[in-house]
């Protein structure tokens, strides 16, 4: 049997196979495989739990935003309300508050009415006493003067008596 290089390398590679046994290098590759399944086993295992977290918190955010979204629309409807109550009620005491002006100004030209009418009779008063007076100076006749100012004196006070009502 001759030896030639095709037998070198058959025995080479029984002795490499026989190296990687001694060393246990199947058993260490296998170990390694195992954890490297084992630890992307792991990762999966806690990528399906963070996916599941994930739609407990988004589901749990919906239902949040939901109920935001409604509470939003209470305050809204009460924040509106609110604003027309309070606009009604300044209209009211807006209205209240120029009836009441309305009345004082009423009662202002009242007065101010029953005033002039006194001024106007205190006038007419003095001006026909003062009439009466000039009559009684330029008079030389004293009861000619007594029956004119009693007369007149009569026809002030049926006047004044008149205007008063």
């Amino acid at each position: 049997m001759t030896i030639d290089a095709t037998f070198w390398v058959m025995i080479s590679f029984f002795a490499f196979i026989g190296l990687l046994i001694y060393f246990k290098i199947p058993q260490k590759i296998k170990k390694t495989l195992d954890e490297n399944i084992n630890n992307i086993k792991n990762q999966i295992d806690e990528a399906d739990k963070l996916k599941e977290d994930a739609k407990n918190i988004l589901t749990e955010h919906e239902r949040k935003i939901s109920n935001s979204e409604v509470e939003v629309k209470q305050m809204l409807n009460k924040a509106s309300e609110e604003a027309e109550k309070n606009v009604i009620k300044t209209n009211k005491d807006f209205h209240s508050l120029m009836e009441t002006r309305k009345r004082n100004a009423e009662e202002r030209v009242k007065q101010l009415k029953n005033q002039a009418l006194k001024d106007i009779r205190n006038a007419s008063v003095k001006i026909a006493i003062q009439s009466v007076e000039k009559l009684i100076k330029n008079s030389l006749d004293k009861s000619k003067l007594d029956k004119i100012y009693s007369s007149s004196i009569e026809e002030t006070k049926l006047a004044l008596k008149k205007k008063s009502s």
